[in-house]
């Protein structure tokens, strides 16, 4: 079955993406202007196409019970490739299993265990079955968003441009997230509590199509795209000011 991916239809499966868990058909028909009868007839349409494989629950298994999520960078023989990911989804302790196309690396395997001794049990069974381990790491994070072009015209991406400059300083331009540390602080308050990092400068606010001149007393709201600049590389911990910790 062929299924265009229309105006709507891309709405739909951006609002899934966000929380299909919270996301119901009234509520979509709502956004988009058709009925909910349309909206439900139309994800049937894109679940029988295969477009919408499923639907599911995103686990951080250290926080659930201090497990090991490790990552294993596999290369299968490119005609055994799609039975190989088959067998390895059946080994325990494997959740995910990704196929690229490609002559190394073309196979990325995420699994969990108790210990190292369980992580290490999955990385032997892998082996066992012929596949040659290029890498292996242990996940820190998984995040997951919709995809934006299929949103409304409105939605940003929380890092929607970046720029390095000479002398190491570096400009990106990004979204404040709802209950990122520095929504509701001033500026000023913000760096005198450390919430900004030293060097890290706001150059430039956008609100409600406005753009305005950040002062110590401008106070960052949530949804205000900033331009900010670093004396040096953006890290993991320069941008948790702005972002929802998800650790």
């Amino acid at each position: 079955m062929s299924v265009r991916l229309d105006e709507v239809n891309k709405r739909i499966i951006h609002a899934l993406m966000d929380d299909a868990r919270n996301t119901s058909a009234p509520m979509i028909a709502e956004e988009v202007g058709v009925s909910p009868a349309t909206i439900r007839n139309r994800i049937n349409q894109l679940e029988d196409a295969g477009i919408i494989s499923g639907y599911h629950a995103n686990v951080d298994f250290d926080a659930a019970d201090g497990m090991l999520t490790t990552l294993y960078v596999a290369t299968a023989p490119v005609e055994e490739r799609a039975r190989l990911a088959q067998q390895s989804r059946t080994i325990a302790g494997v959740v995910n299993v990704r196929e690229f196309v490609a002559g190394r690396e073309n196979l990325h395997v995420l699994a969990v265990g108790d210990d190292v001794d369980a992580i290490n049990d999955v990385g032997r069974e892998l082996a066992a079955l012929g596949l040659e381990i290029d890498d292996e790491k242990m996940l820190r994070t998984d995040q997951f968003q919709s995809y934006q072009p299929f949103g409304p015209a409105e939605t940003h991406q929380q890092f929607s441009d970046y720029v390095s400059l000479t002398g190491g300083n570096e400009v990106v331009e990004l979204t404040v997230d709802d209950d990122a540390p520095i929504a509701g602080m001033t500026l000023e308050r913000a760096g005198a509590e450390d919430v900004l990092e030293d060097g890290v400068l706001v150059v430039s606010i956008e609100r409600d199509d406005a753009v305005l001149t950040p002062t110590g007393e401008s106070e960052i709201r949530a949804g205000d795209i900033l331009t900010v600049l670093s004396r040096g590389e953006f890290t993991d911990s320069t941008l948790d000011a702005f972002e929802t910790d998800h650790r």
